[in-house]
């Protein structure tokens, strides 16, 4: 059982790390565009890979943390309440 939640605990503080990365490098992008950018104005083809991978492993590590709460059977938050626990 501790395994289960330790699994779980594992993925939320993932998916939350990888949203933050997420946001970061949007926010780094605004700032120096010019770095991201090849001479004819098009986005360079390691920031379009980190601009669409960060948010689509940032889901899939929520999917994995969904999965894992439904195994360590740790219930739901009711809609509209306290979710701190």
């Amino acid at each position: 059982m501790r395994v289960t939640i330790a699994n779980w605990l594992l993925f939320r503080c993932l998916r939350w790390l990888l949203w933050i990365a997420t946001f970061g490098y949007f926010a780094e992008f605004l700032i120096h565009k010019r770095d991201h950018l090849n001479s004819f104005g098009h986005i360079l083809p390691t920031s379009e890979f980190w601009m669409f991978g960060l948010p689509t492993a940032a889901l899939f590590a929520g999917f994995l943390e969904l999965m894992a709460r439904e195994k360590a059977d740790v219930s739901r938050p009711a809609l509209l309440r306290n979710w701190l626990g």
